[in-house]
């Protein structure tokens, strides 16, 4: 059984890494830390031309009839560069639910927007810390409109769009809110990730546009944070894999005692264990996309395991590389820091690692009973 990506998917992947080379997408991302600017607008309009924001989306609605496996490879060169872009809001969340609501008026009027580079968009779910999902939630979708808050919104800031969940009648639905309505009101939220621009997000009586059945907000909401969760374990492999290879690479550089460092074998055992963190991250999320791509049961179990083990792999190897570089890792001007700043955002984008772990356990409790 070949688990590999396809030829053709690599040949994507060698243009993917073109463009953000030549595009310098690491050094706009620090630029833009320092900065109170939105995401890199050149960069997503490049990626648009090239086909990264709808390879995974039908050609009905402007696509370019791939499949999901694709959008793994674009969140994983996205990770490896660290660009500063609204991939985890509009790409791997807001795409993907809009394109299960089945809404077929919508999806042709803001899908092809979207692929264009031309509309972002994100969901909006979370309302008070320590529950991602709420079960009961307080936003009220009425007569059209909406009503209430949501909190540490992805990309809140910057984005056109909004899919929201919102309690309607005796359950909990989906809405779509055109997020340039005056009833909509932002407050950026502080975030350690300094490029992230989370967003609390105030509905005064929006206007909006019921998603899916009634009543059936959670269950593809879920669906949907399942996916979500593959396209960001492979985006944290993308930045595991560049912090050990950045560790690795200074190791062999870096002289003490008329020795390259990376010859002591303390620096040997640490890059070997990033390695092995790294490549165990990258079976799991193996998993994830074969799951995603075979449209498996298994779903919510490969999620939770990629999750967590990519998530894990990230911060271990963002964290071992700033101790690698010494006193150099801990400089504004070293790279390491906006690593490990962006493995702690993405830890937290979907949920808690606890959230995920607790997911994970009760799934293979299931399986084993």
């Amino acid at each position: 059984m070949n688990l590999d990506f396809s030829a053709e998917q690599e040949t994507f992947r060698t243009q993917l890494q073109r463009l953000l080379d030549e595009r310098g997408a690491r050094q706009v991302a620090r630029r833009l830390a320092s900065a109170t600017a939105g995401f890199d607008g050149s960069l997503w309009s490049a990626l648009a031309d090239l086909g990264a924001l709808g390879a995974h989306l039908p050609e009905a609605y402007g696509g370019f009839g791939g499949q999901r496996l694709d959008l793994c490879v674009v969140a994983e060169e996205l990770g490896r560069t660290l660009a500063a872009v609204p991939a985890l809001a509009t790409l791997y969340l807001y795409s993907e639910l809009l394109f299960d609501t089945g809404d077929e008026q919508l999806l042709r009027r803001v899908l092809p927007e979207l692929v264009a580079g031309r509309m972002t968009g994100t969901v909006a779910f979370t309302e008070v810390a320590g529950s991602a999902v709420p079960l009961h939630p307080t936003a009220v979708l009425r007569d059209g409109r909406l009503w209430g808050a949501k909190t540490a919104v992805a990309d809140g800031a910057d984005v056109d769009a909004a899919i929201v969940l919102a309690a309607d009648g005796t359950g909990s639905s989906l809405c779509w809110v055109d997020m340039h309505d005056t009833a909509v009101h932002r407050s950026r939220l502080p975030s350690l990730d300094l490029v992230a621009r989370p967003a609390r997000l105030d509905f005064q009586g929006a206007r909006a546009v019921r998603l899916g059945p009634a009543g059936g907000g959670h269950a593809l909401l879920q669906r949907a944070l399942d996916r979500a969760a593959v396209y960001v374990a492979f985006e944290q492999i993308g930045g595991a894999a560049a912090m050990l290879e950045k560790a690795r690479d200074h190791a062999l550089q870096r002289f003490a005692f008329g020795r390259p460092i990376g010859a002591l074998q303390a620096i040997k055992h640490r890059l070997a264990d990033l390695f092995v963190a790294t490549e165990l991250a990258r079976s799991n999320c193996y998993y994830g996309a074969w799951a995603v791509t075979s449209g498996s049961d298994e779903l919510p179990l490969a999620a939770a395991a990629a999750r967590v083990s990519a998530g894990s792999a990230f911060e271990t190897c963002a964290a071992e590389c700033i101790q690698i570089h010494g006193a150099l890792g801990f400089t504004w001007e070293s790279d390491c820091h906006l690593y490990y700043r962006r493995a702690k955002g993405l830890a937290v984008a979907l949920g808690s690692e606890f959230m995920w772990k607790e997911r994970l356990m009760s799934h293979l409790d299931r399986q084993a009973a």
